[in-house]
């Protein structure tokens, strides 16, 4: 039954918001072009089936290259600024700019540098995820607990010895929130490229819908985008859990 828990609790909250779902449209009145029941959501799936299954391979490439890249390069940085003051210093400002301008009013630039494929929609899922990897796994870098670093010292550690063996240890379960936080939003980076312009993605199937008016297909294409979210940081974590094994998570130690 322990096993089983963590599969029933999803299935009992789904099934209780779709019933909540339900019953506003079943009682409510609101015309189905404004909010259309599970039914007809689940009518449409099936009907879309063929366009929703390559839409969704479309995005879901986008942000997994997204979230290749981003981490790699977010990673990069924050070793990056670790290592030398003078790189943290100028490349600081540019990490909060790159966060303080509007990522829906970059969209249309990326586009036009980067035309309607695929590259700017990756391009604009690497904007919204490296920064939270970056800033998690920086400030796990520079809080390396001192006691370790002078124990390394005195046993005339090398700086790069001391790289892998303390510091990137100690900073791997910050590296691995700003992963999972990452994992979550990523899906909002492509999906707003896909809405500024594009010809394929389930961001392309929402606008398509929504300029017809047919609400179904775009709860249809916006349920999919959420199974792919949660799937997706679901996987994150579970790999994490595994590869961090030596920092467990105590909040369940009591269960």
């Amino acid at each position: 039954m322990r096993h089983v828990q963590p599969i029933l609790r999803p299935l009992v909250t789904m099934a209780g918001l779709v019933l909540a779902w339900w019953c506003i449209t079943r009682f409510t009145g609101i015309p189905a072009f404004m909010l259309p029941d599970p039914a007809s959501v689940a009518h449409a799936m099936v009907a879309q089936a063929p366009l929703l299954f390559w839409s969704t391979l479309t995005t879901l490439a986008e942000i997994l290259l997204g979230l290749v890249i981003g981490t790699l390069l977010g990673g990069g940085l924050a070793l990056a600024m670790v290592f030398s003051r003078v790189l943290q210093r100028w490349l600081m400002p540019l990490l909060l700019l790159s966060q303080a301008l509007p990522v829906f009013a970059l969209a249309p630039l990326l586009v036009l540098w980067f035309g309607f494929g695929i590259s700017s929609k990756v391009v604009m899922a690497v904007l919204v995820i490296f920064f939270p990897i970056t800033a998690s796994f920086f400030d796990g870098l520079r809080r390396t607990d001192i006691g370790w670093l002078d124990l390394a010292r005195t046993m005339d550690a090398t700086p790069w010895a001391v790289l892998r063996h303390v510091r990137l240890m100690a900073a791997l379960p910050s590296f691995g929130a700003g992963l999972r936080v990452a994992a979550a939003i990523a899906p909002i980076g492509a999906i707003i490229g896909e809405w500024v312009g594009s010809s394929a993605g389930l961001g392309y199937v929402m606008m398509n819908a929504n300029a017809r008016v047919q609400t179904d297909v775009m709860f249809a294409a916006l349920f999919v985008l959420a199974v792919v979210a949660i799937l997706l940081w679901v996987i994150v974590d579970r790999v994490l859990k595994r590869l961090l094994y030596w920092a467990p998570d105590t909040t369940t130690a009591g269960e």
